[in-house]
């Protein structure tokens, strides 16, 4: 997979793309990871990127004459080829305006050959970049940072490391927190292959007693249906506590609606921060 980064931060990744998985994946071949200064298609005295808005306004925006150029003169392909699924290239426009990455777009971007994430600044980018250049725009939380380094940085490292041979063990990245699958159910065969879009079940590691805190005792007792059982209720429980807005959209069988009203009582569909599943 090819990663293009348009910042005009260029150092800004010497380090992010130096540690981990993402090194690995570079020294493997597996990620070739470019990055493209943006002022290097400024062509006047000051290298500019950015100007004062019509209309008004405080701050500054970027430019869409530097972004077309840097985009253009990397070789993607036609914005028509990559909307029509014909190329499996994919240019993103990092913004406080984008839609919300998840787990399911890092997923779909690392399906793909090549991807061109284009840091944006605080104040926005000309909207042509949006409508004309990007295909999709994208952002990694509801606040607003001072650019899209970071958040390009953050989708980096989460595609970098779906895609296959990055991480060791594959099967890790299939039960993490997030990552879609089957319908969700306490009993289910499968209980730890994915998470079904909700947290991933509770970790512990050695020493099985920690300042009096003992690991749960069915993690040791051997039964592998038990344990199962265990770690997909625990999972639903903390979803619950931590992220019950996850429950809104997941695949919950009728078992595990009934669970839920198991393990919270009665009136669990109606405390304040529990949001109900859809029927």
């Amino acid at each position: 997979m090819q990663i293009d980064i348009i910042t005009i931060f260029p150092d800004f990744f010497r380090g992010p793309l130096d540690y981990g998985i993402v090194r690995r994946a570079r020294e493997t071949g597996l990620a070739k990871i470019e990055i493209h200064d943006l002022r290097a298609f400024a062509h006047d005295r000051h290298r500019t990127v950015d100007d004062r808005p019509f209309g008004g306004g405080e701050g500054m925006v970027l430019k869409p004459e530097p972004i077309f150029e840097c985009v253009e003169a990397s070789n993607v392909t036609s914005r028509g080829e990559r909307l029509s699924g014909r190329a499996q290239e994919t240019v993103v426009l990092l913004s406080a305006q984008g839609r919300r990455f998840d787990q399911s777009e890092a997923e779909h971007l690392a399906r793909l050959q090549r991807v061109v994430l284009i840091c944006g600044r605080y104040e926005g980018v000309d909207e042509r970049v949006s409508e004309y250049l990007a295909d999709r725009e994208l952002s990694i939380g509801d606040y607003v940072l001072s650019g899209g380094e970071i958040g390009a940085a953050v989708i980096v490292d989460c595609v970098t490391r779906l895609i296959p041979g990055a991480v060791g063990n594959e099967a890790s990245t299939r039960q993490e927190s997030f990552t879609a699958g089957e319908s969700w159910s306490p009993e289910g065969p499968r209980a730890t292959c994915t998470s079904g879009g909700l947290l991933d079940y509770p970790h512990y590691t050695r020493p099985a007693e920690f300042r009096g805190i003992a690991v749960p005792e069915v993690l040791s007792s051997g039964n592998h249906d038990e344990i199962r059982r265990w770690r997909r209720r625990s999972a639903l429980e903390k979803t619950m506590r931590n992220r019950p807005d996850l429950l809104h959209d997941a695949a919950l069988s009728e078992e595990v609606k009934k669970f839920l009203v198991q393990i919270r009582g009665e009136n669990i569909l109606k405390e304040k921060n529990y949001v109900e599943p859809h029927h």
